[in-house]
């Protein structure tokens, strides 16, 4: 008597998690949308603020709202892709971007400072991108471990599954294959 309405309280949260998730889909891309319209609009501000600066300080100004707009994007599109690729190509962007703005400073400098600088910022970038780039590898690698981890998990419940014959058997390789193996 106890299974049924489990197997129902079950079924029931299956649904309701099945109908969440599918709302989950518009409000994501809603938040994307949102968070392009407000990067853009920050990034209008930002400019109109930079109109009354000029030589080098108004470049800086407008290099650092561009900066900052693409950080803004770029989270908000990686977010919205929610991928491990999409996350690392935004921090590859990001960095760039901030190179870009680095940049920028640095031709306000002379001699050896500007020099210094540049290479300061070339640094930063290869910095961020390295940290991306291994940031990437180790997570496909912890992926790639729990996954083997599952399989060798499986193994041993279906092995276990081997004592029990018939319907108990065909149960025990049902139960084990609903907890190890994931969509």
């Amino acid at each position: 008597m106890r299974s049924p309405h489990l197997l129902l309280l079950l079924g029931a949260a299956i649904l309701w998690a099945s109908h969440c998730r599918a709302q989950a889909v518009p409000d994501a891309r809603t938040a994307y949308q949102q968070a392009k319209e407000s990067a853009a609009t920050n990034y209008k501000n930002a400019v109109a603020k930079c109109g009354g600066i000029a030589g080098n300080p108004h470049d800086v100004c407008v290099a650092e709202a561009k900066a900052a707009r693409v950080q803004a994007e770029e989270e908000a599109g990686a977010a919205y892709e929610n991928t491990l690729a999409a996350y690392t190509r935004a921090r590859m962007r990001i960095a760039s971007a901030n190179y870009d703005r680095d940049k920028v400073r640095c031709k306000g400098l002379t001699g050896n400072p500007k020099d210094v600088c540049m290479v300061q910022a070339k640094a930063a970038l290869v910095s961020a991108q390295a940290d991306a780039k291994a940031d990437k590898k180790t997570i496909e690698a912890r992926n790639e471990a729990t996954e083997d981890k599952q399989k060798a998990a499986l193994k041993v419940a279906l092995e276990k599954c081997d004592a029990y014959a018939g319907a108990a058997k065909e149960q025990c390789v049902a139960q084990a294959k609903a907890t190890y193996v994931q969509p």
